[in-house]
């Protein structure tokens, strides 16, 4: 099985971090989730309803949409609060990358233990920016939406594609593709990574003071 790959890259200021990040985290899962599967028989199942929250921004002019369900939320907002303060302590130039990986389990032979197959990974190359003064930073708040909403439209054409998802599966097996632990909905199989670096390159940081220094010139 090929593994799909797709890269996103933003630049926000330090603030921005935990916005941006759900707002793009939330969108993917959005549209890797489905309401609880309800099995009548085995090969007969229903599936509950997913229910959705708009959340505005407090530091970006943006509004996302996400999945209503609290423990997802929670599970989320733990992972950035991780990235973000590993890229607070890091001593870099504030650059990094956190990850979103879908994958399958596929059951291996007692003693090893099941093999976890990849299928879509999303990488969000996050770069910090440093701000001079008020005035840049509402500029920034602006820009950042923006470029939010032009992210998310192209999370939502990549989604659309006809390209592989995992079958629906069997009762037995529907802990090899779904996340069954939640209450109120069930992704895809799913784990967040992230790891901090300098090597990621200056081109969208260098890209959002340009477009800062353009506006005030204005």
């Amino acid at each position: 099985m090929n593994c799909r790959s797709e890269v996103l890259e933003v630049s926000v200021e330090g603030r921005q971090v935990d916005e941006a990040m759900l707002a793009l985290l939330h969108t993917i899962l959005l549209h890797r989730s489905t309401g609880k599967f309800h099995y009548k028989k085995e090969g007969t199942y229903s599936i509950g309803t997913v229910g959705t929250q708009d959340i505005d921004c407090d530091f970006i002019d943006f509004t996302f949409v996400r999945v209503s369900s609290e423990e997802l939320d929670r599970a989320i907002r733990k992972a950035v609060g991780e990235f973000k303060e590993a890229l607070g302590n890091s001593g870099s130039d504030g650059m990094g990358q956190i990850s979103l990986e879908f994958y399958q389990k596929k059951k291996s032979r007692w003693p090893f233990s099941d093999e976890c197959i990849p299928w879509e990974v999303w990488s969000i190359k996050v770069n910090v920016v440093n701000l001079a003064n008020e005035q840049e930073r509402q500029i920034c708040r602006e820009k950042v939406g923006e470029k939010l909403g032009e992210k998310v439209i192209n999370i939502v054409e990549v989604i659309n594609r006809h390209e592989y998802l995992p079958k629906m599966p069997t009762q037995s097996e529907v802990d090899n593709v779904f996340d069954t632990s939640l209450k109120d909905v069930q992704p895809y199989l799913y784990k967040i990574t992230y790891q901090i670096t300098d090597s990621l390159g200056t081109s969208v940081s260098t890209t959002m003071r340009r477009l800062i220094k353009d506006t005030l010139a204005l």
